[in-house]
């Protein structure tokens, strides 16, 4: 496995989201089998950096992650994070934490995981009421006491990493970003690159739909987030099949999948960035963590770039998407 620095924290290139072992993709593997799988990333993909969340499971995820890596705790690197988005009559809005509830959640969040510190420990969603930098000199409060190594923030936007910075140096950015939502180029990763701040994309491969095992016709259930985003409508699914086809092409010249290339196209576009796919199959986790080692040379990257350049991305993601229309579906 190859290694990527966010800020000065040393994790593998492409990490591990572990929310689909809780919820979100429909029914969730066997508790044992959840805690085999992540323990297959580190020991035969060579993974060590896990990602988790308070909310993803009303904190049985973190608990699960925690049991999974206490045999290799000290090598690997454990992200979690407080005050997701919650429902507010017809909106959605942040979870509105003061430092005071922030310390609380954190406490809870290291008894989960049975550690005494959390490596890197995000503001899920950044608060309207509580500013970023209130939340910052908490952070540096925390790392001062060794409770965190370093902070986060997540779907924050330029101005909002700038203000927190200024008062506590962000470590990572984790945002939604792949080949078929690429909004965060305009701003925050230029941000991020000025700042020296890392950035870990989340839903790296779209849900699934960049490795392309997703085709029209095909239904999602229960809490499986894709049957309430507009991306995988039939219309949809089969308008952006140019971009399988491009990512397909590509795949066939370096013998890889077209989740490797979607991967190694985004470790190419910057050095600091280091995405979190999620699998809860064996033979996928090895794919998404092997695709490390798919190199693009900067012709490819800019060809790649260029033909994207020319397609149109139809069907978006959302959490009000998928929050509102999971509960009227």
């Amino acid at each position: 496995m190859k290694y990527r620095n966010l800020r000065d924290l040393k994790v593998s290139a492409i990490g591990y989201g572990c929310m689909g072992m809780s919820h979100g993709y429909g029914a969730a593997p066997e508790r044992q089998e959840s805690i085999r799988l992540i323990r297959y990333a580190y020991e035969q993909g060579g993974c060590t950096f896990f990602d988790t969340a308070e909310g993803y499971g009303a904190g049985d995820n973190e608990k699960l992650l925690g049991e999974a890596i206490a045999p290799f705790r000290d090598k690997v690197v454990i992200a979690t994070k407080f005050g997701g988005p919650k429902i507010d009559g017809d909106r959605l809005v942040p979870q509105e934490y003061t430092p005071a509830e922030i310390r609380q959640h954190c406490e809870a969040s290291l008894k989960r995981l049975g550690t005494d510190h959390i490596d890197l420990y995000y503001q899920h969603r950044v608060s309207r009421v509580v500013t970023p930098e209130e939340v910052a000199d908490c952070m540096g409060e925390l790392i001062r006491e060794g409770k965190i190594l370093a902070w986060g923030q997540s779907m924050a936007t330029a101005d909002e990493i700038r203000r927190a910075h200024a008062v506590t140096p962000l470590t990572a950015i984790q945002s939604e970003y792949s080949i078929m939502e690429r909004s965060v180029e305009k701003e925050v990763l230029p941000t991020c690159e000025e700042l020296g701040i890392g950035f870990v994309p989340f839903s790296p491969l779209a849900g699934g739909f960049l490795s392309g095992k997703i085709t029209s016709g095909q239904t999602f259930s229960g809490d499986d987030v894709r049957r309430a985003i507009s991306r995988y409508t039939d219309e949809n699914i089969r308008a952006n099949q140019q971009l399988l086809d491009l990512l397909n092409e590509f795949a066939a010249r370096h013998k890889a999948t077209p989740a490797q290339i979607s991967l190694a196209w985004m470790l190419a576009k910057k050095p600091f960035i280091a995405p979190i796919p999620g699998s809860r199959k064996e033979a996928r986790i090895l794919e998404n963590l092997g695709a490390a080692d798919v190199e693009l040379a900067p012709d490819e990257f800019s060809e790649i770039e260029a033909a994207l350049a020319r397609i149109e991305i139809h069907g978006h993601r959302t959490d009000e998407e998928i929050v509102f229309g999971l509960n009227k579906q």
